[in-house]
C-alpha cells in the first residue's frame, strides 16, 4: 500500500506490514507466532489456576510468579494477534490513539515484568539469606502492595509517552515496518523534532531497567555468597536449585531485549527484518517458555500438573 506522504498531513492511520522484505513468507511466519501464543496462554492461566486454587501455593515465590503469569499472557496480547491479522488478513491498518494505546501497553507490560524479576530475586534473597524472617517479612499484604507499586511505577513511567507521540506531527509516511506499534517506529515517521522522545526513552532505560538488572545482580551475589558458606553440600545444592528457574527467566527476559536494542543501535547493516524478527523475540519467547521452565524446574508445580491432568482421569 502506497504510504501518503504530503507535506503538512499528520496521518493518524498507519498501516503495519508485518515483517518488511519477507511478506511472501507471512503464512509460514505466523506458525511460530501462533504456537508461542496458544503455549504462552495455555502455560501461564494453567500456572495461575494452579497457584489460585491450591493454598499449599500461597506462598510469595508462587504469588510472584503468578504475577509474573498475568504479564506474560498481556505482554504476548499485546502483539501477537495484532500479527497474526497481518499475516492472515493483511489487515495491517491501525489508527493513530489504537497505535498509541498498544504502545503503553507493551512499554508499560515490560516494565511491570521487569519489576517483578527484580522482586522475585528479592524473595530468593530472603528465603536463602535469611530463611527465619521470610514468612514475617514477605507477608501477603506486603505482596499486595509490591504488586501495585510495580503497576503504578509502570504505568507511570510509561504515560508521558503517550503525550510524547500525541504531539508529533506524523508527515513522513503512513507505512510502519513492523509487526506492531512500538514507540521509535512511530516516533521516526515523524517530522518533528523527536530528541525529547529519544531522552525519555534512555531516562526509562536507566531508571527502571538498568537498576533492575544492577540490583538483580547484587541479590544474586549475595545469594551466591551466603550459599557457599553452607556447610553442607545438599543443602546448598537445594539452594542453588531453587534459584535456577529464576536465573533461566532473568537471561530468557533480558538477553534478547539488549540484543535488540544493541542492534537497532548499532546495526545498521542489519538487514530490516532481523530486526523486526530481533524485536518480536523478547516479546515471544519469554511468556512462551516461562511456564514450562517452572513447569520442569519447580517440583510442587510440577507435582500439582501431574495431579491436574493424571489423577482427575482416574
Amino acid at each position: 500500500m502506497t504510504a501518503l506522504n504530503y507535506t503538512g498531513v499528520s496521518h493518524t492511520v498507519f498501516h503495519l506490514v508485518g515483517i518488511p522484505g519477507l511478506e511472501d513468507q507471512h503464512v509460514w511466519i505466523s506458525i511460530p507466532f501462533f504456537i508461542s501464543y496458544v503455549t504462552a496462554l495455555l502455560g501461564n492461566s494453567l500456572l495461575t489456576f494452579i497457584i489460585v486454587t491450591k493454598r499449599s501455593l500461597h506462598e510469595p515465590m508462587y504469588l510472584f510468579l503468578c504475577m509474573l503469569a498475568g504479564a506474560d499472557i498481556v505482554l504476548s496480547t499485546c502483539i501477537v494477534p495484532q500479527a497474526l491479522a497481518v499475516f492472515w488478513f493483511h489487515a495491517g491498518e491501525i489508527s493513530l490513539d489504537r497505535c498509541i494505546t498498544q504502545v503503553f501497553f507493551l512499554s508499560a507490560t515490560f516494565l511491570y515484568e521487569s519489576g517483578i524479576l527484580l522482586v522475585m530475586a528479592f524473595d530468593r534473597y530472603i528465603a536463602i539469606c535469611h530463611p527465619l524472617r521470610y514468612t514475617t517479612v514477605l507477608t501477603r499484604t506486603l505482596i499486595g502492595k509490591i504488586g501495585v507499586s510495580l503497576l503504578l511505577r509502570s504505568c507511570c513511567t510509561v504515560f508521558p509517552v503517550m503525550f510524547l507521540l500525541k504531539r508529533l506531527t506524523f508527515c513522513k509516511s503512513n507505512i510502519l515496518p513492523n509487526t506492531a506499534c512500538k514507540h521509535f517506529v512511530l516516533a521516526h515517521l515523524s517530522c518533528d523534532d523527536i530528541r525529547v522522545n529519544i531522552w525519555y526513552e534512555f531516562l526509562v532505560l536507566m531508571s527502571s531497567l538498568v537498576i533492575d538488572i544492577v540490583l538483580i545482580f547484587i541479590s544474586y551475589v549475595l545469594i551466591l555468597r551466603a550459599v557457599f558458606y553452607i556447610p553442607s553440600q545438599d543443602a546448598r545444592h537445594k539452594a542453588l536449585n531453587t534459584c535456577g528457574s529464576h536465573v533461566c527467566v532473568i537471561i530468557l527476559f533480558y538477553v534478547p531485549g539488549i540484543f535488540s536494542v544493541l542492534a537497532q543501535r548499532f546495526g545498521h547493516h542489519i538487514s530490516p527484518h532481523i530486526h523486526v524478527l530481533l524485536s518480536n523475540v523478547y516479546i515471544l519467547a519469554p511468556p512462551m517458555l516461562n511456564p514450562i521452565i517452572y513447569g520442569i524446574k519447580t517440583k510442587q508445580i510440577r507435582d500439582q500438573v501431574m495431579y491436574v491432568f493424571f489423577t482427575r482421569q482416574k
